[in-house]
């Protein structure tokens, strides 16, 4: 009986353990897409015939029969969520699809439900990567992938600005944002306009119209796959696919014209110059015999279109669910599903939702269709973190003649590159922008140069350009009276550097203000700012605060806050009769009256008896014949012809200096020289007294805020008229101590006024420019224009003809003090006087020389007739020469006598 026992016991286990061992003979999977679609007619032959292949192919499942269930989700979230459920009830362990991101959404949450993993090869709406959807897996590129390879683009050429025409549904939203975001990195705009997920023609072209009245010029269309090309068609009845355009499509595009045939490529003349983005498929032998094979299911009726990269990632996926299946089964044997007690309460006649099981080690198969890693049709198969597919990069096609040209590709590790993203397999880092390359690519219109990508303004909606309506200082800006012009320096300024934009800016000039008093400019600068205006000119102080909100050209003219206050006359300095001349021209001029004076002593004192006598005398006559031909006082003559000679060009010399000096001692003595008890901004401060500023102008800000001067001590000024009133009255009459504004603004004030003056120096600096929207062009182009009409003299000639019409008030400012006399303006006279006393000096002491070796040899002769000889030294002959030369003339004449007379016969 035991034994017995024992036997059935046996029998038993090993039929439990055949059971356990034995493998399923069949696994059911599903597949939810649109068949009638551009993506479904490649994809559904491409499912079909993976399921063919690993059912045909003894590697894989070891004889487990794969069956797949489809079902047409007919591009809707609902139809699309029904059809899971009918596939569901068919109790299969994985779903591939859906191609739509929002059926993916929908059937995510399903999934989540009952543990079924959900495997897209399509879906590529960025947000289904996240945290809430764990049982979704992309075998298909992220559009968080694509949209880094679309700003990439974009930079790569140097646009700032994009308009992005998209479908407003998940995928599209999504997409968009991803744009944007990486856009955002790289300082650079989006404009995004939306399309209705059933949009036609009509809703085109309104919208492409309306993006015409906006700057940018590049448009990035993020789209579904559309056989009819309807967008660029309506793009074409526009005009708008010329070389003002560049149109950027992201890899709907490619999906539709891969899937044309042939007789469908005249669809391409639409996109002439049109450059998108292309899941890149490496080469293979595997790919090729696959398009051969797919030719002849074309033939046969099995498959009705070309075959696309989501043809291709379709059968990929199918095969990455079967090597985990496969796993799973080699592990857990057996695949078991339960019911869910929550279902099992909801029993309703239509879709039995009570029928509905739970996989139950569904989050084991999700898990080793996670290690996938083989290597498919479209390349690499290996999920990241993000449960998403390794990003295998993009081709860069463009569109030319009808045909389809590759000039680049893009990874994310190597950017763009002539080389296949597969040959940077071993690179870490990213290259830099240096390296990047495209070929040459051909854009709407025909050219191969880069388009501008941007138009400021056209005739359609030219420049909104906001100028202040001022009430006072009217010649910067101004409305002409009875008329709609304006005119004024700024705009004067603003129009001479327009014509050296390299492009046409129409505009139009909006007067900002009432006429009756100053506009708030940082109200102007706002508006700018929210595009109330494109752009805003007139006298605009750049600030810090408005550089944080608008863009500002480079200043045109310099500017900075300066102190004006009444002045009043000097007293003149006891030692004022020292000014006109520096120190070096007192020190020259002395110095030359000394010279003059001994040479005329030298040149007269043989032949002129008022230059002889004790030395005392001739010391005090030689000084006193010198300094009094200043006063034309000097009772002594020359006598000879080359101290008369000296004397000429000295007189002439002394005559000019003189005449020099009178009128600018003259000048200094009468000239008004500015005089204030205010000396500076410190001082200013410590006073206490009131301080007038423009009503309008920054001035107000910087003292109270900057300076911290309490409000009740600023008094608003609206006009000169009231500038100088209340200067007048004075700090203690209800007026002003002094008025703080912009240099421009003082200076025209000063042009007709006399009383009043600049104290100091400028006590900031800065400067007006031309405020434009943020990252706008033509803030660039403008600074560009100005910079060249102030090295051409332009600008400077531009504020003479406003401004110096009665005389600069700089010039004016600088001629009220008058230039002492230098040196160098009178060197030319010391010179010529130097060369002809120095000339009458030498020919002197040639004639004396000379008269002296003739006295010396007649002295020789003497001697030697009369046997009397001696030996003179050197020493001797000096102090004969200078005796010689104090002889007088007629004694050195009696001298040459008695030596003639007593030589013998």
């Amino acid at each position: 009986m035991a034994k017995a026992l024992l036997l059935v016991i046996f029998i038993w286990v090993l039929l439990i353990g055949f059971v356990s061992c034995q493998r399923p003979k069949f696994v059911n999977i599903g597949a939810v897409f649109t068949f009638d679609s551009v993506i479904g007619r490649a994809a559904r032959p491409a499912i079909e015939a993976a399921v063919s292949d690993i059912n045909r192919d003894t590697r894989i499942l070891n004889g487990t029969e794969l069956r797949l269930f489809t079902q047409d989700a007919k591009c809707n979230v609902f139809l699309g969520s029904i059809g899971a459920f009918q596939i569901l009830e068919k109790q299969v362990v994985a779903i591939i699809g859906p191609q739509s991101s929002g059926i993916a959404h929908m059937i995510s949450e399903i999934a989540n439900g009952l543990q079924v993993p959900l495997v897209s090869y399509a879906a590529t709406d960025p947000t289904l990567s996240a945290l809430q959807f764990p049982f979704f897996l992309r075998t298909t590129q992220s559009d968080s992938n694509q949209m880094a390879a679309m700003a990439d683009l974009i930079d790569f050429y140097g646009w700032k600005q994009v308009i992005a025409i998209y479908v407003d549904d998940d995928a599209g939203r999504n997409g968009v944002a991803a744009l944007d975001d990486q856009l955002e990195k790289k300082m650079a705009k989006i404009y995004k306009m939306k399309l209705s997920v059933n949009f036609d023609e009509s809703e085109i072209m309104d919208l492409l119209k309306q993006s015409k009245l906006l700057g940018p010029r590049v448009y990035v269309v993020h789209v579904n796959p559309d056989p009819r090309l309807r967008i660029f068609t309506s793009v074409q009845k526009l005009q708008m696919m010329n070389d003002n355009y560049v149109w950027l499509a992201t890899d709907w595009l490619s999906t539709t014209i891969d899937s044309f045939s042939q007789m469908n490529q005249t669809s391409l003349g639409a996109l002439q110059g049109v450059v998108g983005l292309r899941q890149h498929i490496p080469e293979s032998s595997e790919k090729k015999s696959f398009l051969s094979r797919w030719r002849v299911m074309q033939q046969k009726g099995s498959a009705s279109s070309e075959l696309n990269t989501y043809g291709l990632q379709a059968y990929d996926t199918v095969w990455a669910v079967a090597y985990a299946i496969d796993r799973f089964i080699y592990e857990f044997r057996n695949i078991t599903f339960s019911s869910n007690d929550k279902l099992n309460g909801m029993k309703t006649s239509e879709l039995r939702l009570d029928q509905l099981k739970v996989f139950n080690n569904g989050s084991n198969l999700r898990n080793r269709i996670l290690q996938t890693n083989f290597t498919g049709l479209s390349g690499h198969i290996q999920f990241n973190h993000d449960q998403n597919i390794e990003s295998g990069g993009y081709d860069v096609i463009n569109i030319e003649h009808m045909s389809i040209h590759i000039v680049g590709y893009w990874s994310n590790v190597s950017g763009f590159s002539l080389l296949p993203p597969e040959t940077h397999q071993g690179d870490q880092t990213n290259s830099s922008r240096v390296d990047q390359k495209l070929q040459k690519i051909t854009w709407p219109g025909g050219k191969i140069e880069r388009p501008r990508g941007w138009v400021i303004a056209d005739n359609e909606r030219p420049l909104r350009i906001g100028v202040p309506y001022r009430a006072s200082f009217v010649d910067f800006a101004t409305k002409v009276n009875k008329s709609h012009k304006i005119e004024g320096y700024c705009i004067d300024v603003f129009l001479e550097a327009r014509k050296l934009v390299p492009y046409d800016v129409p505009y139009r000039f909006e007067l900002f203000g009432n006429g009756r008093f100053n506009p708030n400019y940082n109200e102007l600068i706002r508006m700018v700012a929210a595009d109330v205006f494109d752009a805003a000119v007139g006298d605009i102080a750049i600030v810090t605060n408005r550089t944080k909100i608008v863009d500002f050209s480079q200043p045109y003219a310099a500017t900075g806050l300066v102190i004006v206050a009444p002045v009043r006359n000097s007293k003149s300095s006891a030692w004022v009769f020292l000014k006109p001349f520096t120190v070096e021209m007192w020190c020259v001029t002395a110095a030359s009256f000394v010279m003059i004076a001994v040479v005329i002593w030298v040149l007269e004192h043989r032949v002129n008896d008022d230059f002889r006598g004790p030395p005392r005398k001739q010391i005090v006559t030689m000084f006193m014949f010198s300094f009094s031909t200043l006063f034309k006082a000097n009772q002594e003559t020359t006598v000879s012809p080359l101290g008369r000679m000296v004397m000429v060009i000295w007189l002439f010399l002394l005559m000019v200096i003189t005449a020099s000096y009178t009128a600018s001692l003259t000048s200094i003595l009468t000239v008004q020289q500015l005089s204030s008890p205010i000396t500076g901004i410190e001082s200013l401060i410590a006073s206490n007294w009131p301080i007038g500023y423009q009503v309008g102008s920054f001035a107000y800000g910087y003292l109270s805020e900057s300076l911290y001067i309490p409000p009740s001590r600023l008094v608003s000024l609206k006009s000169p008229v009231e500038y100088e009133k209340a200067l007048r009255l004075g700090p203690n009459n209800g007026g002003v101590a002094a008025i703080v504004d912009e240099l421009p603004y003082v200076e025209l004030f000063l042009t007709n006024q006399s009383q009043f003056g600049i104290i100091g120096q400028p006590f900031t600096r800065g400067g007006w420019g031309f405020a434009f929207q943020r990252e706008s062009q033509l803030a660039v182009d403008m600074s560009t224009a100005i910079l060249k009409l102030s090295e051409t003299g332009e600008l400077q000639r531009i504020h003479e003809r406003w401004f110096c019409k009665k005389g600069c008030a700089g010039e004016k400012r600088r001629n009220s003090e008058p230039n002492r006399l230098h040196l160098i303006s009178f060197w030319g006279l010391y010179l010529l006087c130097g060369v002809f006393t120095i000339l009458a000096l030498l020919v002197f002491l040639l004639r004396v020389v000379r008269q002296f070796v003739r006295y010396k040899r007649r002295q020789m002769e003497l001697a030697s007739s009369s046997s009397n000889s001696s030996t003179t030294h050197c020493s001797q002959v000096i102090f004969h020469f200078f005796d010689f030369i104090d002889e007088r003339e007629e004694a050195i004449k009696k001298m040459f006598a008695q030596c003639e007379n007593s030589t013998p016969k």
